[in-house]
C-alpha cells in the first residue's frame, strides 16, 4: 500500500496527491497535522528515506528558526522536536512498500510508483 503524509495547505503536497491519483494506484492519505507521526514512525519514515533526521527538518519554518536552529541536537533530539511540531517535517513524503521520497519537486514520486 503506497501512503503520503499529506498537509492540503502546501502546493507541492497537493501536487503531489495529485500525481497519486492520476496513477490510478490505490494509496492512503495520512494528514500528519492531524495524526502526528510517533518518533518510531518517524525514525522508520527517515530510514526508509535513507537520510538523517536533520534532512527531514523544514529548516525555514519559524518553529524551527525560534527554538531549534542554533542549537546542537542529537539525532534523537531532532526526531522528538519534529513530533512535537509536525510542521517541522519536510512534505510530501510518499512511501511505498520498502521505498519512501520527499516529493520536492512532486515528480519525484513518479520514482517509486
Amino acid at each position: 500500500m503506497i501512503t503520503i503524509y499529506h498537509n492540503n495547505r502546501c502546493s507541492k503536497s497537493r501536487c503531489g496527491l495529485e500525481l497519486l491519483e492520476k496513477s490510478g494506484k490505490a494509496f492512503e492519505i495520512k494528514k500528519y497535522l492531524d495524526d502526528v507521526p510517533s518518533e518510531k514512525e518517524l525514525k522508520n519514515i527517515i530510514s526508509l528515506l535513507g537520510i538523517k533526521p536533520i534532512e527531514l527538518v523544514r529548516k525555514n519554518e519559524a518553529i524551527w528558526k525560534e527554538q531549534y536552529k542554533d542549537k546542537e541536537m542529537s539525532d534523537s533530539e531532532i526526531i522528538s522536536a519534529m513530533v512535537k511540531n509536525p510542521k517541522l517535517i519536510e512534505r510530501p513524503i510518499v512511501i511505498n512498500g520498502k521505498k519512501a521520497i520527499i516529493g520536492r519537486p512532486p515528480e519525484k514520486i513518479l520514482e517509486i510508483l
